[in-house]
């Protein structure tokens, strides 16, 4: 097998918490390495500002290019710590692959919106940017998301049927079924609703282990209203984001549960043990309708690192529940990972946006190219 060199992966996430970049070796075959991984805690201005024009709000388009001009230098900052902390020189790297922010996901209306600055990242790295992977999809008449099943296919593909499930702000699993074949789509949220409760009630980014939410009690009216959302009983393929769940979302549940009185709804942290259950409920659901021979489900994502959520996970279902880090690439690198490899996918013409999981036309060639 040819090695056909070096490519470097960019995630920010739903959640906002960091940029994850990986150094990613890829050869002719598909088949990668992780050499290396940092992440680069996002300023709280620009957080605050990516979250803000997730919604309609005043003078979007210039805050929104500039927002992705300050996006695009903390990748670029991302990629320089990972260059020197895995002592590679910029010159020896083939390409960058950046998803950028998602903003807005509307493939119902035919578009979707990704925050970035890939040609001024290519400007201040030197090295050539893949971006923009969902919009050649969604012309296709697909999703657009999720973007990663083929990457997970390469990576942990077995003669065994096997669940990938990624726990970001959003979830989404790929099956990977033991006759070779893959689907995949989005559960519904993840960390998100988790994260936006925290923020609103204790000023803190995320519920670390689960903590909070674990010394609450779950609702199990709110938590039976929030399943009756319409979304979860969409058949796949589908895809979400912020535009469906978010914190008014979860106000309206509430008021529409207990009455608009917030004086008469459950204590926050009984509210967060119902957004637990939710994710996890809704993930087992997927897992067991779409699924049902499945051996493993391998756990990446920000949310395999709470504790309290990855116990409720494996209560829900009969088969193993574990990391990808035992599988060779760790949980926390493991989105990034993919964007290195999509970058490469690019460049080889090897269509990874898949039918069967975006519901497009034709198999599609994710990206456009940026020269350094």
């Amino acid at each position: 097998m040819g090695n056909t060199g070096l490519f470097i992966g960019l995630m920010s996430g739903t959640s906002l918490d960091a940029v994850d970049a990986v150094l990613l070796q890829v050869d002719t075959d598909g088949d990668s390495q992780v050499l290396g991984g940092v992440s680069v805690a996002i300023p709280g201005p620009l957080r605050t500002e990516l979250l803000a024009l997730n919604t309609p709000s005043d003078n979007e388009l210039h805050r929104a290019n500039l927002a992705s001009i300050e996006l695009a230098r903390r990748y670029a900052e991302a990629v320089g710590q990972l260059l020197d902390a895995t002592r590679t020189p910029a010159s020896r790297v083939v390409a960058i692959g950046a998803h950028g922010q998602t903003v807005r996901h509307r493939p119902d209306l035919g578009y979707t919106v990704q925050l970035n600055a890939p040609a001024l990242l290519a400007e201040l790295t030197g090295i050539d940017v893949i971006a923009d992977f969902r919009s050649r999809d969604i012309a296709a008449g697909g999703q657009g998301a999720p973007l990663v099943p083929a990457f997970h296919a390469a990576q942990f593909g077995s003669t065994e049927t096997r669940v990938v499930l990624n726990l970001g702000g959003i979830a989404n699993i790929t099956v990977l079924h033991a006759d070779g074949t893959l689907s995949g789509f989005d559960t519904g949220p993840a960390n998100m609703l988790m994260d936006a409760w925290i923020q609103h009630h204790r000023d803190l980014p995320y519920d670390a282990d689960g903590s909070w939410a674990a010394s609450g009690q779950v609702e199990y009216r709110l938590l039976a209203h929030m399943l009756s959302d319409p979304w979860f009983a969409l058949t796949p393929p589908k895809s979400t984001g912020r535009d469906d769940f978010n914190l008014p979302w979860l106000m309206r549940q509430l008021s529409e549960t207990f009455g608009q009185d917030s004086a008469l709804w459950p204590a926050p942290e009984d509210v967060q043990a119902s957004l637990l259950q939710l994710t996890a409920q809704s993930v087992a659901a997927a897992v067991k309708k779409h699924a049902p021979g499945a051996n493993t489900v391998l756990v990446c994502g920000g949310g395999a690192r709470n504790v309290a959520l990855m116990s409720t996970l494996q209560a829900h279902l009969a088969c193993d529940v574990g990391l990808t880090d035992s599988y060779g690439l760790p949980a926390q690198w493991v989105e990034a990972a993919a964007f290195a490899w999509l970058a490469w996918c690019y460049l080889q013409r090897r269509p990874a946006g898949l039918p069967a999981v975006t519901g497009a036309r034709r198999p599609n060639i994710q990206g456009t190219q940026h020269l350094a």
